[in-house]
């Protein structure tokens, strides 16, 4: 689903490897969500883009407002 569709991007916040180690820090996981954000573009893979859409903020960027609008 995409967030045009009002659901929440749950697997980019919740369920990516990559994501979810550059957000916490993990260099590895950084260098890697770096490295897909050259090669697609500033909003990343199809759920990057989702997040973007529905949070207001890129795959590499934590969520300011922790109350999540499942």
């Amino acid at each position: 689903m995409t967030a045009s569709k009002g659901k929440a991007p749950i697997f980019c916040e919740k369920y990516c490897p990559v994501c979810r180690a550059a957000r916490a820090g993990n260099g590895i996981g950084k260098a890697l969500q770096n490295l897909e954000l050259k090669i697609v573009g500033k909003n990343g893979c199809i759920w990057g883009k989702a997040r973007t859409e529905y949070y207001g903020v890129t795959p590499d960027k934590p969520i300011q407002n922790k109350a999540y609008r499942f």
